[in-house]
């Protein structure tokens, strides 16, 4: 459970440009979920939707720590870490859409964003699955020697999973270049960590491996940047992975269709006392890093950028009936598929 901790101003320790990415990076993710929870009610967007609303740090802060040849890999809770990398929000939105304008030409939705020019390998639909392609990922970059990693974020449920060891392991054994995240937000689904592991502190699970494993505030933009910071030198040293246990708070449920039964409205008030977003603006505020007017561009620009996507995805048109039978294969005139 959070704790509230007494209001302390904070230093700053990072540039303006940075902290101006954080805070416009964290409202962007905001604003462009409360909208997709918004429109899927009125079942413009359906199927399933995951929302990343309250862990946006995690995302954010890792973003500022790597570099953009760096190679990112995630699971279905995918909608943020491509619009903090960059992705045109019209494009991910157009893709929760279904519409041909997607991310993925409508094909995915909202569980499998992808931008290859971001170098964002995916969200994906199978619980621990990405934690070995993250593994494949990094491995690719140690054998063409670039100081390339992938990061390879994955939730507190997949850490049972038999692949997450077997990637941790060979991952170890090969010093390959990969940050593993997990952001753990307390609930695998609906169950909580401590009802479904003997082992509660995520953190440890690196260990057996002789992994370096360590526990990171992932309320907290700037301790998610300086984990991540420290991980990535590691890896570019040659020194293989590092395991980061992100401890986060969703405050919507697993997905859209979740009555969230399983905790207490006072337990995700509480966790709201420690809002990434507000967090990083009490310091920008504090410090007198930006301007008010400056604060205000921002929100300005955050709510045209989410007011223009979910206009581009509105207007934008529906894939055409054949074109499910493209992009199955890289060889276009592959011979089993129809005419």
């Amino acid at each position: 459970m959070a704790k509230k901790t007494a209001a302390t101003k904070s230093k700053v320790k990072y540039s303006k440009e940075t902290y101006s990415y954080w805070y416009e990076s964290m409202l962007l993710m905001r604003r462009f979920e409360e909208k997709a929870g918004q429109l899927y009610g009125q079942q413009k967007i359906r199927g399933f939707c995951h929302l990343y609303i309250g862990q946006e740090a995690c995302a954010s802060g890792a973003i500022s720590a790597l570099t953009k040849d760096d190679k990112w890999i995630t699971a279905y809770r995918c909608h943020a870490h491509p619009l903090g990398l960059g992705t045109d929000p019209g494009a991910v939105m157009a893709e929760l859409f279904g519409k041909a304008t997607g991310t993925t030409k409508g094909k995915g939705g909202s569980m499998h964003i992808f931008d290859k020019e971001r170098n964002f390998m995916g969200g994906h639909g199978i619980v621990g699955a990405q934690v070995p392609m993250g593994l494949g990922i990094g491995f690719a970059e140690k054998y063409n020697g670039t100081k390339n990693l992938c990061i390879t974020y994955m939730g507190d449920g997949a850490v049972r999973q038999g692949a997450f060891h077997e990637a941790l392991n060979l991952a170890m054994l090969y010093k390959t270049p990969v940050i593993f995240v997990i952001e753990n937000n307390g609930y695998a689904m609906g169950t909580a960590v401590k009802r479904s592991s003997n082992v509660d502190d995520l953190s440890t699970l690196g260990e057996s491996y002789d992994m370096p494993s360590f526990a990171v505030d992932g309320m907290n933009v700037e301790a998610v940047h300086e984990a991540v910071s420290e991980a990535a030198e590691r890896a570019r040293r040659g020194d293989g992975p590092t395991l980061l246990e992100m401890r986060t708070y969703r405050y919507k449920g697993h997905s859209m269709s979740d009555p969230q039964k399983y905790r207490t409205k006072e337990e995700v008030e509480e966790y709201k006392q420690r809002d990434p977003i507000e967090q990083v603006l009490a310091t920008i505020k504090e410090n007198k890093i930006l301007t008010e007017d400056e604060i205000n561009e921002i929100v300005d620009r955050v709510k045209k950028k989410v007011s223009e996507a979910v206009k581009f995805a509105e207007e934008s048109p529906w894939p055409d009936g054949m074109d499910a039978f493209k992009d199955v294969y890289v060889q276009e005139d592959y011979p089993f598929v129809m005419e």
